[in-house]
């Protein structure tokens, strides 16, 4: 009996997380043969622990085609980290069981350095407990901070939303700036590692010209160097952009904006930078400040995509198959770029334990001497993967979007 393949969506959705899906469905469309159904996890990896299994086959093949181009997790996401296996061996045996009720062979996750961790103990606990699984990691976040791959799929499209944002709200800044508004803030994502408040940079191509400042986490934050430069910017040019990651720390280590409450994953809440910076400006400069936090809309911006980005993304899930054809598993596929004159690149892998929980921050040679920008060598990196426009189809002026009906599998097992 051909085993079936469960495949699932975890941690924060992006722009082509689902293209990634697409490539899957298309590849085993023509390799049947070799393999049994499809099963996607309601709610990622929830969908295995609950005993909730899409039945893709079910599904209308014309909104199936459309995931090429839909935002969001189209089938659930969830933000669950699983603990240590001898500790949390429920959760795990429930897993196993899920898996062994309906004939599981082929474990897909697709997600980021938590996900891949998960991924890494589902197949350590199914291999001593010596039941037969193939397990791959398919790579998927915004933030780009997965080791090993040159990137990852969704940061292309989310950086090229973030330099297009910036350089638009930046020229309606500069015609204001006389008498009205001084400085404009954009807050974006990055807890620890600044690869989505560099991306503003690509737009930045002389000293006067925007962002004139960009706050890293991997830079102190250093409120009197800050309000110095913002009012030595505000006098030579009449205005100053700046872009700000939301994971900036102070000289003790800590946020500058976070809550005391954490998710799943044991992260702090960030949010909140925009407003304090913005309050601090104010207050010690006296300028007028407008900031926007790009919050769930970079990440879900599907109309502005990277056609790289969307290129990737969609052949990740499609060499899945290949490699789970050859029974390759414990590994994560990986954007391997090509040594060539332009920007070539392929899917290869490596192993699991080489990415799960292992943070990829900026690296020095991309931060500008000042602290306050990036290098010409950080910029080329990213105009690699934002090149190209995919656009998805519009129905009366709005983006048809994929619209999934979930037909549940038939339970097997008891409640958990």
């Amino acid at each position: 009996m051909k085993k079936n393949i469960f495949y699932a969506q975890s941690g924060g959705v992006t722009p082509v997380i689902n293209a990634t899906a697409a490539g899957l469905i298309d590849s085993l469309s023509k390799n049947q043969g070799a393999f049994g159904k499809l099963y996607v996890g309601k709610n990622g990896i929830a969908g295995a622990i609950n005993e909730e299994l899409i039945d893709v086959g079910k599904e209308d093949k014309k909104e199936l085609n459309k995931l090429l181009h839909t935002p969001g997790g189209a089938f659930g996401s969830c933000r669950i980290k699983l603990k240590d296996p001898i500790k949390n061996k429920k959760e795990f045996q429930r897993i196993l069981d899920v898996f062994k009720a309906h004939n599981i062979g082929y474990f897909f996750y697709n997600g980021g350095g938590d996900s891949q961790d998960t991924t890494l103990k589902i197949a350590n606990y199914c291999k001593a407990n010596k039941y037969d699984i193939t397990c791959i990691g398919l790579p998927k976040t915004i933030d780009n901070d997965l080791p090993i791959t040159d990137n990852c799929p969704g940061f292309g499209s989310v950086a090229k939303y973030i330099a297009i944002s910036t350089y638009e709200a930046s020229l309606d800044v500069a015609s204001m700036a006389n008498s009205s508004t001084k400085v404009f803030l954009l807050e974006v994502m990055g807890r620890h590692a600044g690869w989505l408040a560099a991306s503003a940079g690509i737009i930045k191509n002389n000293i006067t010209m925007p962002p004139h400042i960009i706050l890293l986490p991997e830079v102190t934050f250093n409120q009197k160097r800050f309000l110095a430069k913002v009012r030595e910017t505000v006098i030579s040019n009449g205005y100053c952009v700046i872009v700000a990651s939301e994971g900036i720390k102070d000289s003790k280590d800590q946020f500058i904006a976070s809550s005391t409450k954490k998710d799943s994953f044991g992260h702090a809440h960030l949010g909140g930078v925009a407003p304090k910076l913005s309050d601090i400006i104010t207050n010690k400069l006296n300028y007028k400040v407008h900031w926007a936090v790009s919050d769930y809309l970079q990440r879900a911006a599907r109309h502005v995509a990277s056609d790289v980005d969307v290129k990737q993304a969609y052949q990740i899930g499609y060499k899945a198959i290949s490699y789970a054809k050859s029974n390759t598993s414990g590994v994560m596929l990986t954007i391997n770029k090509k040594n060539t004159p332009s920007y070539k690149w392929d899917i290869g892998y490596t192993k699991l334990e080489n990415v799960a929980n292992i943070e990829k921050t900026l690296p020095k040679s991309y931060i500008g001497k000042d602290g306050f920008s990036v290098t010409k060598k950080c910029k080329d990196y990213i105009k690699n993967l934002i090149e190209g426009e995919n656009y998805p189809p519009y129905i009366n002026g709005i983006p048809d979007y994929a619209k999934l009906k979930h037909h549940l599998v038939k339970k097997k097992l008891k409640k958990f």
